[in-house]
């Protein structure tokens, strides 16, 4: 049965944007990421395929947005498979 949701700490971690877990669970509970424009503040809070989330990087923001859902933390290859960055 393919998953519709996917919690946003897991999905930072399995796209390989987090070096870990806990660390994208830290983001969400600092308040630093959105979700289709939403501010997100609970590693629990879920992101569905089609979702656009946003969070910080250095000076500016890193946008993508969500294609398909990522069964693991796999290679770089397989993770960037799963979204599309949006300048």
């Amino acid at each position: 049965m393919p998953m519709t949701a996917i919690r946003i700490d897991k999905l930072l971690f399995f796209l390989r944007i987090a070096k870990s877990r806990s660390l994208a669970h830290s983001w969400t509970d600092e308040g630093h990421i959105r979700v289709n424009g939403r501010r997100i503040e609970k590693g629990s809070a879920a992101v569905c395929i089609g979702d656009i989330v946003t969070l910080p990087q250095g000076e500016g923001a890193v946008t993508f947005k969500l294609l398909s859902m990522p069964l693991r933390r796999g290679p770089a290859a397989e993770a960037k498979s799963c979204y599309q960055l949006i300048d």
